[in-house]
């Protein structure tokens, strides 16, 4: 559990790390647009979402299996997933029992989706400090305090909420190694009796989780701490020419991503044409 990279911030001095974070976030999100703007059965546009990972991996010089390893948070929904769809499709050529190559497509789609997704928000994670991200995520949202939203707030518990990913995960692990040296077996038995045995770890996570909040709300409050007003920040965010090559990066992306959809458009409708 200690292995799980989402939410953790790993330091370093690379290209990305010193990218904006309004920029980093807005890239970003056009990643995962371009994720989702692959068409179906069109496994090349994820093979270029997935060149644009490795590249942007290599520039912020964040090992691959630190990355690699976020996965491990989503592979049980990756496996539900998948499954869903090879048996409970039943368009297509049946090739095995109830599984169609329809449905075997549609496994592999859905997969290569979460995977990239989980995958580019990781590496944000990973690339950006929770005060930058707190910071970035209040600087997008700026233009809503015009209309009375509490944008310092809401970046704020953002930010906590992904720092103590982390801490939560290891609180966890520490539990269920204190669990099992009082004879707990989390490991044996089916799926329910598995899942009855986890009672024990989260009843004193819960516990811990909201202690941790009452502490951090102490620390808060005899600090002053009083929300945005009249606060000031020891690091102003700028713009810099690595911010618009990042952008210009992952707008050649979703570019691309679009041409490749409009030549399989093409390519399908000469097919028809040709079958009149």
């Amino acid at each position: 559990m200690r292995d799980v990279a989402f939410g953790s911030y790993f330091p370093a001095e690379s290209f990305v790390h010193k990218m904006d974070a309004r920029a980093k976030i807005l890239i970003a999100i056009a990643y995962m647009v371009a994720v989702f703007l692959v068409s179906a059965f069109h496994f090349l546009g994820f093979a270029a979402c997935l060149l644009f990972v490795i590249i942007a991996t290599c520039v912020s010089k964040v090992p691959f299996l630190r990355v690699i390893k976020s996965i491990k948070t989503i592979i049980f929904f990756v496996l539900f997933s998948a499954i869903l769809q090879l048996f409970f499709n039943k368009q297509g050529t049946v090739l095995w029992w109830i599984i169609t190559d329809v449905g075997l497509i549609n496994a592999g789609f859905i997969v290569a989706r979460i995977v990239l997704i989980v995958l580019g928000a990781s590496l944000l994670t990973l690339t950006t400090s929770p005060v930058e991200l707190a910071d970035g995520i209040e600087g997008l949202l700026y233009p809503l305090k015009w209309i009375k939203f509490p944008v310092h707030e809401f970046a704020l518990i953002m930010s906590i909420a992904l720092r103590f990913i982390p801490t939560l995960i290891d609180e966890t692990d520490r539990i269920i190694k204190a669990q099992k040296a009082r004879g707990a077996d989390f490991e044996s038995g089916n799926i329910f009796k598995r899942a009855k045995a986890l009672i024990p770890v989260l009843i004193p996570l819960l516990i811990s989780s909201f202690r941790r909040a009452d502490e951090l709300a102490d620390a808060m409050d005899s600090r002053c701490y009083a929300g945005s007003k009249n606060r000031t920040r020891y690091k102003k965010m700028k713009l810099t020419f690595r911010d618009l090559i990042g952008v210009l990066f992952v707008a050649g992306l979703i570019v691309g991503i679009v041409y490749l959809n409009g030549f399989y458009a093409l390519s399908g409708l000469a097919e028809i044409a040709g079958a009149l």
